[in-house]
């Protein structure tokens, strides 16, 4: 049976890593693990805000069907794929983000290791030493193994800054080293969702060094895994939750809200070096693919289909879009959203926008929302950026060939009515098929 290692980033933008078109420096130990695997460039996850997403991976069901719509467990009766792998004698471990898959004891790990316990999830020695003692164990006991290393950066607050240090004490930073590279704000590039001003670009660099020190983690985690002389049996997973916790990425359903940097190295399955540009594939796709790896029976149900065969690079009809929801923040402010893009076009439905309601959520912590908002005092076009993030609209079109950042709303537009009627019946078929409670006031509504 194959060996399971999952490795997730926390909050890290699909676009980051150098092998997704981020900075060339940012993610050595990434780029490394792509070259020797296949990557996904149209890889999501379900639903752009940590609980939900992770929750969604391991019932491989929508949130609104497990029923981890925000941060609360998952509904009683519920499965997961830990009880798959361990009826296959595997031993199951998660170091990290443990309380974001709840309740708790309903997963039965057989080693959990906490952020306190990992240098606060950013000590990259910590994640190898935990590491190590899992799969020395797994030996010991003669078992095939499955571990979810869950890493804590890039997740604000970043390094480096001021909330960082108002947030932890001094003895708090002392659990975890500096990023491997630390990036400067006159070295990088904004993302083009986003205003490119002087505090979002500050803001921007501190989020790259804790990309990087994420990376550390990857780098630290492979390299234990190395050392166990286990590589070769062991299926390798990489990607993020969510998007960056920025303004138009993290909690949306924007293109950079859920595209994930999906990486996949399974000897003897996938060709190194490979990628695959073209297919939609979703985090629910992972626990079939899981239950393929470990040799169990995939249970009837389930709303994703096995990566398999598109990790032996084999076609596969049926992945020309892909769904995407919102429903809830960390604060327990309900936004809901529903969104279907293809190669072409992104369909957004907010079912909270009405004018009067104004968004409000943890990706406008920190420097960046604020200098929008400085800015729109003598900004016209950043002004009508941010009032529109605060209110948005009903309905939400973006051609994503010519403005994959989102910033030109076609939805008004006269000449688009055709393809948003299509949109439209797309995501009221998906939403009849998912019982998506919301199906009767889109229907109303839309």
């Amino acid at each position: 049976m194959t060996n399971i290692l999952l490795i997730t980033a926390d909050d890290m933008d699909g676009n980051t890593p150098g092998s997704f078109g981020g900075p060339n420096d940012a993610t050595p130990n990434l780029d490394r693990l792509a070259a020797e695997g296949m990557i996904f460039r149209r890889g999501h996850v379900p639903a752009a805000v940590c609980q939900p997403s992770r929750s969604a991976l391991m019932t491989g069901l929508w949130p609104h069907r497990n029923g981890a719509e925000g941060f609360e467990p998952i509904n009683e009766g519920i499965g997961v794929i830990n009880d798959l792998l361990k009826a296959q004698g595997y031993l199951t471990g998660i170091l990290g983000k443990v309380k974001h898959l709840q309740p708790v004891e309903r997963f039965g790990w057989d080693t959990a290791v906490d952020m306190a316990e990992l240098g606060m999830g950013r000590n990259p020695e910590a994640y190898k030493r935990g590491t190590a003692e899992f799969l020395e164990r797994a030996a010991a006991e003669g078992r095939p193994w499955f571990l979810m290393a869950n890493a804590h950066d890039p997740h604000r607050p970043f390094h480096g800054s001021e909330v960082e240090r108002e947030r932890w004490t001094e003895e708090q930073r002392a659990l975890y080293p500096a990023p491997s590279k630390v990036f400067t704000a006159d070295e990088v590039k904004v993302p083009g969702f986003l205003p490119d001003l002087p505090d979002v670009r500050t803001e921007y660099a501190e989020y790259l060094s804790s990309a990087r020190r994420c990376d550390d983690v990857v780098g630290a985690v492979l390299g234990a895994l190395e050392r166990s002389g286990t590589a070769q049996d062991t299926l390798v997973v990489f990607l993020s939750d969510n998007g960056m916790a920025f303004p138009f990425a993290k909690a949306n359903c924007y293109l950079r809200s859920t595209l994930t940097p999906l990486i996949v190295r399974w000897p003897g399955v996938t060709t190194a070096g490979s990628e695959d540009a073209e297919s939609f594939v979703n985090m629910l796709d992972l626990f079939p693919t899981f239950c393929e790896a470990a040799g169990a029976e995939v249970p009837e149900g389930l709303d994703g289909s096995s990566l398999a065969p598109l990790l032996r690079s084999q076609n596969e009809e049926g992945r020309d879009r892909v769904f995407t929801v919102f429903h809830e923040t960390s604060a327990k402010n309900r936004y809901e959203m529903r969104c279907v893009q293809d190669a072409r076009y992104g369909y957004i439905w907010n079912a909270w926008a009405d004018g009067e309601t104004n968004y409000k959520a943890e990706n406008m912590l920190g420097l960046t929302w604020n200098a929008m908002l400085e800015a729109s005092a003598s900004d016209a076009a950043v002004k009508a950026r941010s009032d529109f993030y605060l209110t948005r609209s009903p309905e939400e079109l973006y051609d994503l060939t010519v403005d994959a950042d989102c910033l030109h709303n076609l939805a008004e537009s006269p000449e688009f009515s055709d393809i948003l009627a299509d949109k439209r019946s797309t995501l009221a078929q998906w939403m009849t098929e998912t019982g998506d409670p919301l199906l009767s006031a889109f229907s109303a509504k839309a």
